[in-house]
């Protein structure tokens, strides 16, 4: 399902982030980073608020929005009942959406946020996700002291949170259309290998967004995936020409592979994963790209795995989901 917008643009972005997306390629593009995990908290999931916070904060500022101006807010993340979001989010707009879709959310608040600006309904919206590495590892996978090694294919955490701000006056980018994506199930169990289980539900919103927008993947500048890694970055590549006929080798890349350098960084394996992933690639180093002009037409897409460690130890599949979202240059 597409949906084309006619009134919707980027205010600007806020994005803080951990040490290890400060060690990173794309530090320049961030507006805070920190030299530890803890952010002078007691615990990752009051570090992972904090970095809601501040990342807010920096939206504020740069902005010129104060904190009761935000129409709606919408915010997500991983952690039980997205508390990052909400605990972070206190105080902030006139109304709240909690948004869960794994490491989808970013791009599914902004579909949302969109939705709700183009039909007049809100003037502006302020949408947050966050994720932190050892919050992450401590709810999905081991304890954080256990120090299990891990496979290859298996992606890393990113820690940080990253704002963007919608509204309905004109600014030099402007949300231009987006495809909200289906579940799918591939009968993929692995949770050290997210690449292969996210890589068709990628696929699946790809195909679809240009079927019913009618372009093709020239089209666009620049097409990203959100946290399919090196592995599940080259089974999209390779399923699109081999199946479809459509060559992704100009124009593609994955914010996962984008988010670190993997040759100079080897913990974090595969790349980066997370919800904030995608966004401190998407709302940095994209948005800058477009706003310099040196990027005119760029599709994100936003990769998800459904994931629950009680399920699977039921022996059931994971599911995974994307959805996409065009920005183009005024």
């Amino acid at each position: 399902m597409t949906f084309k917008y006619n009134n919707v643009y980027v205010k600007d972005t806020a994005l803080v982030a951990g040490v290890y997306e400060k060690n990173g390629p794309l530090k320049k593009y961030f507006d805070k980073t920190y030299n530890d995990l803890y952010f002078g908290e007691d615990s990752w999931e009051k570090a992972e608020i904090k970095l809601v916070k501040d990342s807010l904060s920096y939206a504020v500022k740069k902005t010129g929005i104060l904190k009761n101006e935000f129409d709606i807010v919408l915010g997500g993340d991983l952690l039980n009942q997205i508390t990052a979001s909400t605990y972070g989010t206190l105080g902030y707009g006139n109304g709240f959406i909690g948004v869960y879709g794994a490491c989808s959310s970013s791009v599914l608040e902004m579909i949302i946020a969109a939705n709700f600006i183009n039909n007049k309904q809100v003037k502006n919206a302020l949408c947050v996700v966050s994720s932190h590495n050892m919050s992450s590892e401590k709810q999905f996978r081991n304890p954080t002291e256990y120090g299990a090694p891990r496979p290859r294919s298996a992606t890393f955490t990113a820690t940080g949170a990253a704002s963007i701000v919608l509204v309905n006056e004109k600014t030099d980018v402007k949300v231009d259309c987006a495809t909200l994506g289906k579940i799918i199930d591939m009968d993929e169990n692995d949770p050290n290998d997210m690449g292969r289980v996210m890589a068709p539900a990628a696929i699946d919103v790809m195909k679809s967004h240009f079927d019913e927008t009618g372009r093709s993947p020239e089209y666009y500048d620049l097409i990203l995936t959100g946290d399919l890694g090196r592995y599940g970055k080259e089974i999209v590549k390779d399923y699109m020409e081999v199946n479809y006929k459509m060559d992704l080798s100009k124009n593609y890349n994955d914010c996962g592979v984008m988010l670190y350098d993997l040759e100079k960084q080897p913990e974090v394996l595969a790349g980066g994963s997370g919800p904030v992933c995608s966004a401190l690639v998407n709302y940095g180093y994209v948005y800058n790209q477009l706003k310099t002009k040196k990027l005119r037409r760029v599709l994100l897409i936003a990769t998800g795995a459904l994931f629950s460690p009680t399920l699977l130890y039921q022996k059931q599949n994971i599911n995974s989901i994307a959805h996409a979202i065009s920005l183009e240059v005024v």
